[in-house]
C-alpha cells in the first residue's frame, strides 16, 4: 500500500469541522459517484480546511484495492471503486474529530456524543440492526447509512440472536458510543458496514447518456469511436474535423523534442526545443491528439489511464479504451472486446500482442499509464 501525504497550509489549526450530512448522497462537498478530479478539485478550493490530505492506494495491484483519499485531522476517508474511480463509500471513522450536521441537529465531534440514543432519536425508529460477535460490533441501518457501535464483552447478551430491542442501552444505563459512520448509495438496498459488509457498496449508476467512462473503441492505424457521443476520429483528421467532433480542446502545447546529443562544455544540461508538432489535449475525454506541424493531421492519439504514482494522475479523466487490432473485426461485434487491451490489461499480456513497451512505464506487474497509437500499424 502506497500513501502520499499532501499538506496544504502549515499551522492551520487542527479541530472538528461541521460538515452536512446526506445519507445515501454524500457528505459535505464530497457526492458519492462522484469522480476522483472532482474530488481534488474541492479540496483545492478549501486549502484552509482540507489542508492535510493522504492518498492511498495498492501500487502492486492499482486495480485490486480502493483509492483512498483520507483527512486524518477530521477523521474520515473517501473510498474510489479502483477502475471506475468514481466515490463508492464515505466512512467516518474518528467520530469525534467531525461534526455532522443532519437537518438542524449535530452529532458527533468533541462537544455531541454520537451516542446510540441520541443516532435513535436524531434519525427515528429503523429495522434491528446485525450483530457482528467476532468482531463484537453491532451496526444499525438506514436508507444509504450506518452506524456501528462497539459492545464491550460483558454485554453482548443484550443482542440476542444477532439482534437488540431498540434503543440499545446496557443494563447499568449506559448507551454504546458509535465507532464509525458509513454513507452509501441506496439504491442498491445493500447493507454497508465494517468489514466484509463495507464491499457492498457501489457507486451509483451514472445518468443516461454520461459521457464518463465512455467506451472509447481504438483501430492501430485507422481511428477512434466514441460509443457514446458516436464520435469518428481517423488518424489524418484536420484540427477542424476534430473540433467539430469534440469540441474545443481543453488545451493545446506544441511538442517538445529534448536532444540529449548536443551538449556544450560550460552547461552539460540537454538543451529543450520545441517541434513543429502540437497537441490538442481533452483531460475531461483523458486523450491528447497529437497534429503534424507540416501538414496539420493527426498522427498520433494518446489515450490516458489516470494511473495512481504516475507523475499525469489527475491531469486527465481516465479514457475507458478498447484497443484493437486494424484487421480485427467491427466495433459494434460484442466478441471484439473479449480479444482487446483495456485500461485493466498488464503489461506481460500487451507484450504478447505486440512485444513493445510504453515509454513512461518499465514494471511489467502495472497496468499500462497509457497508451500511444500512432499512424501506423505495429
Amino acid at each position: 500500500m502506497i500513501q502520499r501525504t499532501v499538506r496544504r497550509c502549515e499551522g492551520t489549526a487542527m479541530g472538528a469541522i461541521v460538515i452536512d450530512l446526506r445519507p445515501g448522497a454524500g457528505i459535505g462537498p464530497f457526492n458519492l459517484g462522484m469522480p476522483i478530479s472532482e474530488a481534488f478539485a474541492q479540496i483545492e478550493q478549501r486549502p484552509n480546511i482540507y489542508d492535510v490530505v493522504h492518498v492511498k492506494y495498492l501500487d502492486e495491484e492499482p486495480l485490486k484495492l480502493d483509492i483512498v483519499i483520507s483527512f486524518p485531522d477530521h477523521g474520515f476517508h473517501l473510498r474510489f471503486d479502483p477502475w471506475s474511480q468514481r466515490l463508492r463509500l464515505i466512512e467516518v471513522f474518528d467520530v469525534k474529530r467531525l461534526q455532522m450536521r443532519y437537518a438542524n441537529s449535530l452529532i458527533g465531534g468533541p462537544s455531541t456524543l454520537a451516542t446510540f440514543v441520541a443516532v435513535y432519536a436524531l434519525f427515528g425508529p429503523t429495522f434491528p440492526g446485525i450483530y457482528d460477535k467476532d468482531r463484537g460490533v453491532y451496526t444499525l441501518f438506514y436508507p444509504g447509512l450506518s452506524f456501528a457501535f462497539p459492545i464491550p464483552s460483558q454485554y453482548t447478551d443484550c443482542c440476542h440472536d444477532g439482534e437488540a430491542e431498540l434503543p440499545l442501552e446496557f443494563p447499568d444505563g449506559t448507551t454504546p458510543v458509535t465507532s464509525r459512520v458509513s454513507i452509501y448509495d441506496s439504491s442498491s438496498e445493500s447493507k454497508v458496514g465494517v468489514g466484509s459488509l463495507m464491499n457492498k457498496a457501489l457507486a451509483p449508476p451514472l445518468p443516461a447518456g454520461s459521457l464518463y467512462m465512455e467506451e472509447v473503441h481504438a483501430k492501430l492505424g485507422e481511428e477512434l469511436w466514441f460509443t457514446v457521443g458516436g464520435q469518428h476520429i481517423p488518424f489524418g483528421a484536420s484540427p477542424q474535423d476534430v473540433w467539430t467532433e469534440l469540441g474545443r480542446p481543453c488545451g493545446i502545447h506544441q511538442k517538445q523534442v529534448d536532444q540529449m546529443v548536443i551538449h556544450s562544455a560550460s552547461d552539460p544540461r540537454p538543451r529543450t526545443t520545441l517541434c513543429g508538432d502540437y497537441f490538442y489535449n481533452y483531460f475531461t475525454r483523458g486523450v491528447d491528439i497529437l497534429f503534424d506541424g507540416q501538414t496539420h493531421k493527426i498522427k498520433k492519439f494518446v489515450l490516458h489511464t489516470n494511473f495512481p504514482g504516475h507523475a499525469d494522475f489527475n491531469s486527465y479523466i481516465k479514457c475507458n479504451f478498447y484497443l484493437f487490432h486494424a484487421v480485427g473485426g467491427p466495433f459494434q461485434d460484442s466478441n471484439a472486446t473479449k480479444h482487446s487491451i483495456t485500461p485493466s490489461t498488464k503489461w506481460d499480456q500487451v507484450k504478447v500482442w505486440y512485444d513493445r513497451r510504453c515509454c513512461c512505464c518499465d514494471d511489467d506487474s502495472h497496468t499500462a499509464c497509457c497508451i500511444s497509437l500512432f499512424f501506423f500499424a505495429y
